[in-house]
Formats: structure tokens, C-alpha cells, sequence
């Protein structure tokens, strides 16, 4: 019998992002005859898998064809490479055409506002294969799935208050009902990524496994992670936080000896959608339904004004923060702070004036450069 294809672009390729049909495996490990997962994986690796206007569209559809798709068990929200599953919005598009364009931002985000919404209805269970840093909007995107499945080197958090915008595109509606409201806000304000072991520990992820192989092939745990029952000089515990000083620099010294391999990452994912499988397929449809409604209710009551206020954003602090990350020197990407809130307390207009003096320094020519040299 030949079934109607529920698609809304039935015809569509993807350009930005890669769409793959991969086996599920059965509790014997034989591949299961007449079903396949789906996996959605962003396809910007040397921009840290940054989604970019058109990546986004793809998404959109991607997760529109697996959710019709009959076949499919489960989707696998990923990214290629091992450093990043996403860092969010892409800083160039940002700094480069949004900054100043409110109208056109507000577009924007109504194309990711859908991203977002179309992960949390798709008919299939979503799991988020975090595969290295998950941050910013790349936070976001992964916590509209229903599991996270991460290796031990990923990192988890924000960037928006510190890089010119508001975690609105669903870390604010969605964060605190992983980890409470407190460490929301502590995560949201200060944009102090956490360690897998620590997400872990705050019920953030599902699952966490190695990735780190010493020469001999063996797995070995993240050494820049404090794994072990320790406090420090106050008595506070540290489990899970990344290691400093000299602890630091001896982890960096182990890190040169390894190397990254996913195959446990991949197995974990597998086993979890293999469980999917021995379900029923509505019943579990039905169930995450009902679960993933406590972040559509959150979702839906603040995705308009917080497309509107974003957009508003983008004339003034997101055009100093985006410019200042994009084209400021690696560590040298943040704004002078103190000036700016000195100069708005001082009556300041929020121009291209006051941008230009709270640039960071390498960042501000290549900034004039980019307008044409105009100030």
C-alpha cells in the first residue's frame, strides 16, 4: 500500500546540516529489519557547530521529515566532531548583519523559536547526543530534547549576559525545571559553564561516559575534572568542577597524552535507543507528550516577547557584545564592563560612540573596518 507522505517539503536536501538513517540495534545486537534511527547533526565544525540562518531552516525540516517518519524509533540531535555540539547562534551573522537590525533579527528568531518548538513536538523521542560543549543557544536546542547522553569532556551553560543577550530562547523556561531555581539563576546570570560530571550531578544530563583514551587504548576520565570526594580550603565540595591552578596544569600536561574517541558516546546512545524500542511506540509517544507540556507551558507564554525584546536587544547591548566576542582577539572578547554601566549611569546614549569606547581594543578596529570605517 503506498502511504501519503506528510511532509512539508517532501523534496528538500540538506545543505547545512547532516541527515542520516542508522541502524537500531535489538537485545541480541543484530540490527533490527525495517526500522532506523534518525540523526540530525550540525554540520559547523570549525565555527564550534554554531547554527547559521540557513542550518536552521534545515533543522526545521529535519526534525519535521523524522517526526513522519514511520520507521524511525527515535532522533538523535547531534553535531560532527568531538569539541562541540553547539555554541549557539553563529557570532559572525550575528555581529556582522543582525547587530543594529532589529526587524531582521526579529525574523530570525522566529525561524529559531520554530527550531526550538519542532524539536519539543516531534512524534518521536529525541535524544541529545552532546558530543563537546554544549553552550548559549546550543543549551537551549538540547534541553528541548527528552534525554542527553554526553561524554565526559563536554561543558554545559550560557553566554548571554556576559555577551550581550538574555538566555530567552528557552534556557529561561527551561533550565530551572532540571536543576531548581537556584542554580538556574547562578548558571543564566553568571555564565559559569558546568563540567558533565557536574550537569550530571544536577540531574541536567541522563548519562555520562568516557572519551578520553590513554596510548594504550584504554579509557581514562577527564583529568581537568575534580572526580574524587574533595572540598576545598572552606570545607566546600568540589566534585565535578574543573580543576585550577597548578591541579590545572598538571591536567592540561595528562590531556596532551590523550586522545578523543566517541565510540562509548555512540554505544551509550545505541543502548538508549534500543530500550525506546522494546516500548510501545504510543504509549511512550503520549508519555513524553505529557512531560514535555511543563516546557511548552513555559515556552509558549514567553517565546513571543522574548523574540520582541531580543530583537529590541540587538540595538543596543547586543551590537557592543556580539561585535566585541566576534571580533575580539581569543581572550579579549568581553566589553569593559565598568565603563559601560559608568557612562549609562552618566545619561550615555546607547550609540555606535559608546560601543566604539567599550570595545575591547582588538576588537575595535576590526569592528570599524566591518562598517566601512565609519564611527
Amino acid at each position: 500500500m503506498e502511504l501519503n507522505n506528510h511532509e512539508l517539503v517532501p523534496e528538500h536536501r540538506f545543505k547545512h546540516i547532516r541527515y542520516e538513517e542508522k541502524p537500531v540495534l535489538m537485545r541480541d545486537g543484530k540490527e533490527a529489519p525495517g526500522l532506523h534511527q534518525v540523526w540530525i547533526s550540525l554540520d559547523n565544525e570549525k565555527q564550534l557547530n554554531s547554527y547559521t540562518t540557513e542550518a536552521v531552516k534545515d533543522v526545521i525540516l529535519a526534525f519535521r521529515r523524522a517526526s513522519m517518519d514511520r520507521r524511525a524509533v527515535a532522533v538523535v540531535f547531534t553535531a560532527v566532531g568531538n569539541k562541540a555540539f553547539c555554541t549557539g547562534g553563529n557570532t559572525a551573522e550575528y555581529a556582522t548583519y543582525y547587530a543594529n537590525r532589529p526587524l531582521e533579527y526579529g525574523q530570525y528568531m522566529r525561524l529559531f523559536n520554530d527550531m526550538v518548538t519542532g524539536i519539543l513536538l516531534c512524534d518521536k523521542p529525541v535524544i541529545c547526543r552532546v558530543n563537546g560543549m554544549r553552550i548559549a543557544g546550543g543549551q537551549e536546542i538540547g534541553m528541548a530534547c527528552d534525554f542527553t547522553v554526553a561524554g565526559d569532556h563536554a561543558r554545559f551553560g550560557q553566554a548571554g549576559p556576559v555577551h550581550g543577550s538574555a538566555p530567552d530562547g528557552g534556557a529561561t523556561d527551561f533550565l530551572h525545571l532540571y536543576v531548581g531555581v537556584a542554580r538556574a539563576a547562578e548558571s543564566l546570570s553568571l555564565c559559569e559553564p558546568w563540567s558533565a560530571h557536574r550537569a550530571m550531578a544536577y540531574g541536567l544530563i541522563n548519562d555520562l561516559v568516557p572519551v578520553y583514551k590513554d596510548k594504550a587504548g584504554n579509557y581514562a576520565p577527564n583529568p581537568m575534572i575534580v572526580t574524587d570526594k574533595q572540598t576545598d580550603a572552606t570545607g566546600r565540595y568540589v566534585y565535578g568542577e574543573f580543576k585550577t591552578g597548578k591541579d590545572a596544569e598538571k591536567g592540561k600536561a595528562e590531556l596532551e597524552l590523550l586522545t578523543v574517541d566517541l565510540g562509548n558516546l555512540d554505544t551509550a546512545v545505541n543502548k538508549l535507543v534500543t530500550k525506546l524500542m522494546y516500548t510501545f511506540p504510543d504509549c511512550t509517544r503520549r508519555t513524553l507528550e505529557s512531560l514535555r507540556r511543563k516546557k511548552l507551558e513555559q515556552w509558549f507564554a514567553n517565546m513571543e516577547q522574548s523574540r520582541s525584546w531580543l530583537s529590541l536587544n540587538q540595538n543596543t547591548e547586543g551590537a557592543a557584545g556580539f561585535p566585541a566576542f566576534h571580533f575580539g582577539d581569543r581572550n579579549e572578547r568581553e566589553i569593559d564592563f565598568v565603563k559601560l554601566r559608568t557612562r549609562l549611569a552618566e545619561g550615555a546614549r546607547f550609540d555606535d560612540k559608546l560601543v566604539e569606547e567599550v570595545l575591547p581594543p582588538s576588537a575595535r578596529a576590526r569592528w570599524l573596518e566591518a562598517r566601512g570605517g565609519k564611527k
